[in-house]
């Protein structure tokens, strides 16, 4: 049966119930009658069948199941990407405390007054020293 079969046994039971009392006596007799020709040609309930219940035990094929490993083949590449962006992250971190590292060294170890730092072409003199001083690296 479709839906609209479904559907129209609905409203034709629904309307019988209704009208329950107003159906003439011979009309309810012969859909008794009916009724109890369809039970009779109804198929038996199928007997269900209970579950049978698992063990708890350690399977080894369950471990190792294609789902798993779909899952594991997903997660895989998302462990590998976070580490990664981690490691990045901490060997970036480390480069840029060793260059402030470099730059605290060489101010300390230069003779130049205090005041010198506070001058505004002092930021283009450390910039033509850092420049001067990659030149050389380059060419070796």
């Amino acid at each position: 049966m479709n839906t609209d079969d479904i559907n129209l046994a609905y409203k034709i039971r629904h309307a019988l119930n209704d009208n329950l009392d107003n159906l003439p006596a011979e009309v309810t007799d012969r859909l008794a009658a009916a009724r109890a020709a369809a039970l009779a040609r109804k198929k038996a309930d199928a007997p269900v069948r209970a579950k049978q219940q698992q063990r708890a035990s350690f399977d080894l094929g369950a471990l190792f199941s294609m789902q798993w490993v779909a899952r594991a083949a997903v997660v895989a590449p998302l462990l590998l990407m976070a580490a990664g962006m981690v490691g990045v992250y901490q060997y970036e971190r480390e480069q840029r405390a060793a260059e402030l590292a470099e730059l605290d060294a060489a101010v300390l170890s230069d003779d130049l007054p205090l005041t010198a730092y506070t001058d505004h072409g002092f930021n283009a003199y450390l910039a033509q020293q850092q420049q001067a001083q990659q030149q050389p690296q380059r060419a070796q």
